[in-house]
């Protein structure tokens, strides 16, 4: 009994040292930060504060067809159901790591029936040991590791980190394909208010030509204005048909977006321009939060760091406790007695004195992991900036340029009217007519074009700025330490 006090004393030792730990103390990586950014203008407020999208960040274009079809990405997209299947496996990775902490009990039984050879050692010497005898054994055994030098716990901790970088790896998928989504809804909407643009064109053309082969029924124009009208009017149906085939591409991908056969998805057609929404903005340190990538990449980085204190471990001897008791006996009668118990209790120990520096080598190898993705995560931090940073002078930029567009086609419509009542009055030909024809669809066009080009670039902001995603709602992405 005292043997046997002096074992679970020493075992009780080993679990009271077990909190030390070989890793290096964490702290997220830092990576170079500006006050504010470059482009945010008037978007950045006066008194700094979190006002990014949330939620479902689409809902700001107020459409209910876009709000769908996004809900529809989450439902059915395959790409997205891959990732959520990837996320489930690191989930339970993570478990199965989290296993290690606890001892794994397991019970064994053995029945069998064994002669013994007449020429075994000892056999010669007269005893009682039989010939034929059973050999009937029920035991239960505990395996359990002694982490004394936190290897077991930070295996569990880059196992942890890994499932939530997992996590904030499925969030990004998410985004990005919700994102998608509503650049290819934005396209396709800019081109059916060029299809609708082009078919008001066509009516006009249309009864441009019939006033001019009236004129020339007339005797008052000459057959080339007739055959200048009709040259109009064939090339603005023919840009009827691009448009609609460009159109159909981007209905097909967004079929596929939505996990729908393209051969029967359809998006009926609507004009209406979409609002560009007023995106205030925040601070750059608030983009690290509000980034799922950011955070995969983190929680990366202290994955790495966590590996650094199991490399470490195995410079120490690796202690195990393996209790094992139970009942023995050669025959089936009154097997379950005390006379035939039997236990063992104590630890084991195993160093490892020689490995011709392969341990150093494991060591150095979890070191230079742990550089790589804290690189890793720096360059997409600054990336992140960038993105930031190129959406908000595009989508400034493109306000200038849209009131000089919007004034361009004026003018540019001005300039049509005005022609049209000189060729009725006969004051010109129809080639004045035809050119100015030409620059205003030009300039409608380019100024729909423009349109599009702000929404979209609107879309990549909120994409950039992490979506409706903030770490600090979820609570499946560490912080770090």
């Amino acid at each position: 009994m005292a043997v046997a006090k002096k074992h679970l004393w020493l075992a009780a030792s080993c679990l009271y040292l077990s909190a030390c730990s070989l890793a290096p103390h964490y702290q997220a990586p830092q990576a170079p930060m500006a006050a504010q950014f470059k482009g945010a203008g008037i978007w950045q407020p006066a008194q700094p504060s979190d006002n990014g999208p949330h939620g479902a960040w689409w809902k700001l274009y107020g459409d209910s067809q876009l709000d769908q079809l996004e809900q529809q990405v989450i439902k059915a997209n395959e790409t997205l159901a891959a990732a959520v299947a990837h996320y489930d496996q690191q989930q339970d990775i993570s478990r199965e790591i989290d296993a290690s902490l606890y001892p794994t009990v397991t019970v064994g039984a053995a029945m069998s029936r064994n002669r013994q050879s007449d020429h075994r050692p000892q056999r010669a010497i007269p005893g009682n040991e039989p010939n034929v005898y059973n050999a009937d054994i029920l035991g239960l055994g505990i395996d359990y590791e002694v982490d004394l030098w936190g290897r077991v716990h930070n295996e569990v901790a880059a196992g942890r980190a890994e499932a939530q970088a997992a996590a904030a790896d499925l969030q990004s998928v998410q985004l990005s394909l919700q994102a998608q989504l509503a650049d290819d809804y934005m396209q396709l909407r800019g081109l059916d208010a060029q299809k609708q643009l082009l078919d008001d064109t066509v009516d006009a053309f249309t009864k441009a030509l019939t006033l001019t082969q009236a004129r020339h029924d007339g005797g008052v124009s000459s057959g080339l204005d007739v055959s200048r009208a009709q040259n109009r009017l064939a090339s603005a149906q023919a840009e009827v048909y691009d448009v609609l085939a460009l159109r159909a591409l981007y209905e097909h991908a967004i079929a596929v977006l939505v996990g729908a056969n393209p051969s029967s998805f359809s998006i009926a057609a609507d004009s209406k321009p979409l609002p560009i929404p007023q995106i205030t903005g925040m601070l750059p340190s608030q983009l690290l939060q509000r980034r799922p990538d950011i955070a995969a990449a983190e929680r990366r980085v202290a994955a790495a760091n966590a590996y650094i204190g199991v490399a470490r471990a195995a410079y120490f001897p690796q202690i195990n406790l393996n209790p094992f008791a139970g009942y023995a006996n050669t025959s089936a009668d009154e097997w379950l007695t005390a006379p035939n118990t039997f236990w063992s209790l104590g630890p084991s120990a195993l160093w490892t004195l020689f490995d011709a520096g392969r341990i150093k080598a494991q060591v150095a190898q979890s070191k230079a992991q742990y550089a790589e993705q804290t690189a890793r995560y720096r360059g997409l931090v600054l990336d992140a900036f960038r993105q930031v940073e190129d959406a908000l002078s595009r989508l400034h930029q493109f306000a200038d340029e849209s009131r000089r567009r919007e004034q361009a086609a004026r003018a540019a419509e001005h300039t049509e009217t005005l022609a049209m009542a000189r060729y009725r009055e006969g004051i010109v030909n129809y080639l004045e007519v035809v050119t100015a024809q030409t620059d205003a669809l030009r300039a409608e066009r380019a100024s729909l074009n423009l349109s599009t080009r702000r929404l979209r670039a609107s879309v990549e902001l909120v994409r950039a700025l992490g979506g409706g995603w903030s770490r600090q709602d979820d609570k499946t992405v560490g912080h770090g330490a």
